[in-house]
């Protein structure tokens, strides 16, 4: 995670803060929505490299933005729903923008996509012997269907 959101970025402090401090939404009397918006896309980050629910691979820059917003978009309703304190108007979409931005930032530095898209690709699994004809299903020419 260092080499996308090293100790210094305001996403890892923020992401610091809410998993260290209990009451993290106290310190600030509102919902923050800044420190939402950057812990979700550190978060997002996170589950992506963890691999552990990923069942379809991205294959593009644009699947990867597109699944990497989804996970920001859960780690954001998760802090929203623990949160004690009201959301003000228009706050949703404007953590979603920070926290797309802050996504889209990574994303264009150095190799960092192309490095993402390969975290996870298998590459000791042998190709598969099966052929198209051995899992067709038989054709019976004798069966007919009847309508009315």
């Amino acid at each position: 995670m260092d080499k996308y959101y090293a100790p210094h970025t305001p996403e890892y402090r923020a992401h610091s803060h809410i998993q260290e401090t209990y009451l993290w939404e106290d310190d600030q009397g509102s919902l923050n929505e800044t420190l939402i918006a950057l812990s979700a896309a550190y978060q997002a980050l996170a589950r992506y490299i963890s691999g552990a629910d990923i069942y379809l691979m991205p294959r593009s820059q644009q699947d990867l933005l597109e699944k990497l917003k989804r996970y920001a978009a859960d780690a954001i309703h998760n802090m929203i729903a623990q949160s004690r304190q009201p959301i003000r108007e228009g706050g949703y979409g404007r953590i979603l923008v920070l926290s797309h931005r802050s996504i889209r930032t990574v994303l264009a530095t150095g190799n960092n996509t192309a490095d993402l898209l390969n975290m996870h690709v298998k590459r000791d699994v042998p190709s598969s012997n099966i052929q198209p004809h051995d899992y067709e299903l038989p054709q019976s020419p004798n069966r007919t269907i009847v309508t009315k």
